[in-house]
């Protein structure tokens, strides 16, 4: 009797850590705002949501310094023009 009783809990016991199982990722969560990654396809994720934010950085970076350049151009100051310029070189693509 006490078998039948402690084979049937195993069973349920099993089958619901099964079912709690976490998402792999946050998939209704921006990349720049996830925060919980599980198991392979987690992790495979994450290295993906970096790399887009590291892309994404670069770009901003690029976007912001092509905006410094023009306001120094247009107040021909020639330093700056020079800074922003290496910004650019080393951030756009």
């Amino acid at each position: 009797m006490y078998k039948h009783i402690f084979f049937i809990a195993s069973v349920l016991l099993l089958s619901a850590c099964g079912a709690t199982k976490p998402e792999p990722y946050e998939k209704d969560v921006s990349p720049e705002n996830r925060e919980k990654y599980s198991g392979a396809e987690g992790m495979e994720q994450y290295q993906k949501d970096q790399s887009y934010i590291m892309s994404k950085e670069l770009a901003d970076k690029c976007a912001s310094a092509k905006m410094e350049f023009l306001i120094a151009e247009s107040e021909e100051n020639t330093k700056e023009m020079e800074k922003q310029k290496e910004i650019i070189e080393d951030t756009c693509v």
